[in-house]
């Protein structure tokens, strides 16, 4: 048990001769007992001050606890984010070939029937002039033989056929 300034205070020594000079002891006690209550007193103080320490640190290390655990689960969350955002981003690259290479198909599509169309087209063409080009050539053999000039003759006697007919009517 430790020694307090109360016990200091009531030792009593024994007396014998030729001892100590007795108040010299008891100033020598009072000045002992000063300086250990003032010790006490600062122990007191110092103690109560690594209490108050010790629960700050405590406090700050469980603020550093969940600051870490904060951080961690903050790039947990951005790595997350993160592979979210490429999946995404895969999936639209892919939505966007797929549209690409059905809009290319189309293309391809609608430039071969354009091609055959236009093929189609030529052979009608070539075939109108084949038929127009017979026709002509028809045309001017016909023009050619004499077979106007006889079809001329037969118009003008039809004419005047006509005219005879209508001559007789009138009379």
């Amino acid at each position: 048990m430790p020694l307090t300034p109360l016990d200091i205070h009531n030792k009593e020594f024994g007396r014998r001769l030729r001892g100590y000079d007795e108040d010299e002891v008891n100033e020598f006690l009072d000045q002992v007992i000063k300086d250990y209550e003032s010790i006490i007193r600062e122990n007191k103080d110092l103690q109560n001050q690594i209490f108050s320490l010790q629960e700050k640190l405590d406090h700050f290390a469980n603020i550093e606890e969940t600051l870490s655990k904060t951080i961690i689960v903050a790039q947990e969350a951005a790595d997350e984010v993160k592979h979210n955002a490429k999946k995404e981003a895969q999936l639209i690259l892919k939505e966007a070939e797929k549209n690409a290479d059905r809009i290319v198909n189309e293309s391809l599509v609608k430039s071969r029937r354009i091609a055959l169309e236009v093929e189609e087209l030529k052979k009608q063409a070539s075939i109108y002039r084949a038929r127009f080009r017979t026709l002509v050539e028809a045309q001017l053999e016909l023009l050619s033989q004499d077979g106007w000039e006889a079809l001329e003759n037969r118009n003008q006697d039809n004419l005047l056929v006509e005219r005879e007919r209508e001559a007789n009517e009138v009379y």
